[in-house]
C-alpha cells in the first residue's frame, strides 16, 4: 500500500512532457487568450469597413460610367467611403495595439515558466546549457517573436479573410474575370515552394550558428579579465571573430539561394492584370461585360491577391517563431526533479543516510555506490582528492540532482517523498561557486529568510564575522555587491554567502569549500563562527584545508567515487595510508607557507 501511494505521488509530481511546439505557444497564451480573441475581432471589423467602402465605391464608379449627374449621390457615396476607411484603419490599429499587449503577455509568461522550469529542474539538467544560450533563449530569441505574433493573428486573419470576401464579391460581379485574375497564382506557390524547400536544409544551421555566436559572445566579455591579464586577447577575439563571420555568412548562403525563387514569386503573386485585362477586355467586346463592371473588376483585383503577397511575406518570420518556441518547448520539456506535492512522513531529527547511491554526469557514473550515515547534530567533513566526487555527494543531499539509484534519506524519510519547497526549509547550502545578486548587501543577505528584518541581517552579519568589513564599504549594508558579487572581493563574497546561509538558520548546514577563497585570518574568524553557528545542527563540510576540519565529528574519505573509510582524525591518521599521505602534505605545504 505504501509503494502504491508512493508511485501515485510521483506519478502526480511528474509534468505531461513532450508537447509539440503549438501546445506550447497555446500554453504560453494562457490568460491572453481572450486579448487575442479581441485583437481578431477588431481585425474582423476592419475587414468588413473594408470591404464596405470597396461597394460603395464599385457603385460610384457604375454612376459615373453610365453617366450619372446627381452631385448629391457622388458626395454621399465619398462619404461614406472615406468614414469607412477611418474606421478600417481605425479597428486596425486597435487591433494591432490590442496584439501587441496580448504578445507581450505571452512573451512574459514564457520567460516566468521557463525560469520556474529551471528552478525544478536537475542541476545536471540545467548545466548542459552554457548561461549564454539560457540568455539567448530566454532574453534575446524572446523578443524576436513579438513582431511576428503581434501582428500575424490580426493581420494573417484581416489579409486572409478580406482577401476572400473580396474575391467572392468578384465572383458575383463576373465569375469568369474572377477566375482569370488567379492565373499566375499557381506560379507564385510553385516559386514559394521551391523557397521554403530549402528552409529545412539551411535555417537550423543559421540556428547553430547564431546560438555560437552568443556564447562566444558571453565568453569574451565574461573572460576579459583573464584574456587581458593573459595577453590572449588576440586569441579569444580571433575565436569571437570566427563565430561572427560564420553567423553572417550562413545567413548569405541561405539568401542567396532563396533570392531568385522569392522574388519570382513576389512577381507572380500581385500579376493579376495578366489575366484579367485580356479576358475582360473581350468580354466586354462580346457584350458579355459591362464596361463600368469590368473598371470595378480592375480595381477590386488590387485587394484580392496583395493581401495574400503581405501574408505569405510573414512566412519566414513564422517559422523563426516555430524554431524559438520548439527551443523553449525543449527547455519545458525537460524531466523535473520528481517530488510529490505533500508529504505523508515528517522527518523525526537531522541525521543523514546514504544507501547503495549511484550517479553519472551524462554516461559517466562519478559514484558508485556511496553508503554513510551523519548522525544528527554532529560536524562530518568529506574530504578526498580532486574529482573523487565530495561536492557531488554534497549537492545531492542538498537535493540539487537526484540519484540514479540508492537513497537518500533525513530522518529516516527519502528525501523523495518530501517536496522541494518542504525539503529545502531543512537545508542552508553554501558552494564554492558564491553568488550575489546585483543588490545591496543587505537584500542579498536577506535572501536567507524571507522577512527578515535589518537587525536580525546585521546580527547574521556579525555571529560570521563580516559586521566590520561590511562597515567599512562605500555605504556599508547599502553597498551594491554588483553582478554575479563583481564589486566585492572572493573572500568577501563568501562571507556574505555563509551570512545569508545562517540566517536562514536550517537544522542542516551544507559548506562545500564555501572558506576555499578567504585568507587565513578571515577563515579563521569564519570557523570559529562556524563553531558557534552549528551548535545543535547537523553539518556538513568539504575544505580543502584539512587543518580546518580536524576537530570533525567523522571524517569520511571519499575517493573514486566511493567512501573509502570514515571516522576521526585520529582513527583515519591509524587506519587509512591515502588520508595520513594527504595530512602529511598538508602540514608540509602549511610549513612551506609559513
Amino acid at each position: 500500500m505504501e509503494e502504491k501511494q508512493k508511485t501515485e505521488n510521483q506519478a502526480a509530481a511528474q509534468p505531461v512532457l513532450n508537447k509539440n511546439t503549438f501546445s506550447w505557444l497555446w500554453e504560453f497564451t494562457k490568460g491572453k487568450r481572450g486579448t487575442y480573441l479581441m485583437s481578431v475581432i477588431l481585425a474582423l471589423l476592419g475587414v468588413a469597413c473594408m470591404l464596405l467602402a470597396y461597394i460603395c465605391l464599385a457603385a460610384l464608379i457604375r454612376e459615373l460610367v453610365t453617366g450619372g449627374r446627381d452631385h448629391g449621390f457622388y458626395i454621399t457615396r465619398g462619404v461614406q467611403i472615406g468614414i469607412l476607411w477611418v474606421f478600417r484603419y481605425a479597428f486596425h490599429g486597435f487591433s494591432t495595439y490590442t496584439s501587441h499587449g496580448a504578445t507581450f503577455g505571452l512573451i512574459g509568461n514564457a520567460r516566468k515558466q521557463i525560469l520556474k522550469k529551471l528552478s525544478t529542474m536537475p542541476l545536471g539538467a540545467v548545466q548542459t546549457r552554457s548561461s549564454g544560450e539560457y540568455k539567448n533563449i530566454i532574453c534575446d530569441r524572446a523578443d524576436q517573436v513579438e513582431p511576428t505574433l503581434a501582428h500575424v493573428v490580426p493581420e494573417f486573419t484581416a489579409n486572409i479573410i478580406g482577401a476572400a470576401a473580396m474575391f467572392i464579391y468578384m465572383m458575383t460581379i463576373d465569375w469568369r474575370v474572377g477566375l482569370w485574375q488567379l492565373i499566375c497564382i499557381p506560379a507564385g506557390f510553385v516559386a514559394f515552394a521551391v523557397m521554403m524547400s530549402s528552409t529545412p536544409k539551411y535555417y537550423p544551421d543559421t540556428i547553430k550558428k547564431t546560438k555560437a555566436l552568443n556564447a562566444a559572445a558571453v565568453e569574451y566579455i565574461g573572460g576579459i579579465e583573464v584574456i587581458k591579464a593573459f595577453g590572449q586577447s588576440k586569441t579569444s577575439y580571433g575565436k569571437f571573430e570566427k563565430a561572427a563571420r560564420e553567423g553572417a555568412d550562413c545567413f548569405i548562403n541561405w539568401m542567396r539561394k532563396e533570392n531568385f525563387w522569392q522574388n519570382f514569386g513576389m512577381a507572380c503573386f500581385p500579376a493579376t492584370m495578366l489575366g484579367l485585362l485580356p479576358s475582360g477586355v473581350m468580354y466586354c467586346l462580346n457584350g458579355s461585360l459591362a464596361a463600368a463592371d469590368l473598371i470595378v473588376l480592375i480595381i477590386l483585383s488590387f485587394g484580392t491577391v496583395a493581401p495574400l503577397v503581405t501574408v505569405f511575406g510573414y512566412m519566414d518570420d513564422i517559422s523563426k517563431v516555430g524554431e524559438i518556441i520548439s527551443d523553449m518547448a525543449d527547455v519545458m520539456d525537460e524531466k523535473d526533479m520528481v517530488r510529490p506535492e505533500s508529504s505523508r512522513e515528517v522527518p523525526k531529527d537531522h541525521s543523514i543516510s546514504l544507501k547503495d547511491v549511484h550517479f553519472s554526469y551524462k554516461d559517466t557514473e562519478v559514484l558508485h555506490g556511496i553508503n554513510m550515515q551523519i548522525a544528527d547534530g554532529t560536524v562530518n567533513a568529506l574530504v578526498g582528492p580532486s574529482g573523487s566526487g565530495k561536492s557531488t555527494v554534497a549537492r545531492l543531499i542538498a537535493s540539487l540532482w537526484d540519484a540514479d539509484s540508492g537513497e537518500i534519506r533525513i530522518g529516516g524519510v527519502n528525501i523523495k517523498d518530501m517536496p522541494l519547497a518542504e525539503y529545502n526549509k531543512h537545508i542552508a547550502y553554501v558552494s564554492q561557486e558564491n553568488y550575489l545578486f546585483d543588490q545591496t548587501v543587505m537584500d542579498n543577505i536577506r535572501m536567507g529568510k524571507d522577512g527578515a528584518t535589518d537587525e536580525e541581517v546585521m546580527e547574521a552579519a556579525r555571529k560570521c564575522g563580516c559586521h566590520d568589513f561590511i562597515m567599512s564599504l562605500e555605504n556599508g549594508y547599502q553597498t551594491i555587491c554588483g553582478g554575479s558579487g563583481g564589486h566585492l572581493s572572493g573572500g568577501e563574497r563568501q562571507r556574505i554567502c555563509i551570512a545569508r546561509a545562517m540566517l536562514k538558520d536550517a537544522p542542516i548546514v551544507i559548506l562545500d569549500e564555501a572558506t576555499s577563497y578567504t585568507d587565513p585570518e578571515s577563515e579563521a574568524v569564519i570557523q570559529s563562527a562556524l563553531s558557534r553557528l552549528s551548535a545543535g545542527k547537523t553539518l556538513i563540510v568539504i575544505a580543502h584545508r584539512l587543518s580546518t576540519i580536524a576537530d570533525a565529528d567523522r571524517i569520511f574519505l571519499i575517493s573514486g567515487g566511493t567512501v573509502e573509510a570514515a571516522g576521526t582524525q585520529e582513527e583515519l591518521l591509524k587506519s587509512s595510508p591515502l588520508y595520513a599521505s594527504m595530512w602529511e602534505n598538508h602540514i608540509a605545504a602549511r610549513k612551506e607557507e609559513a
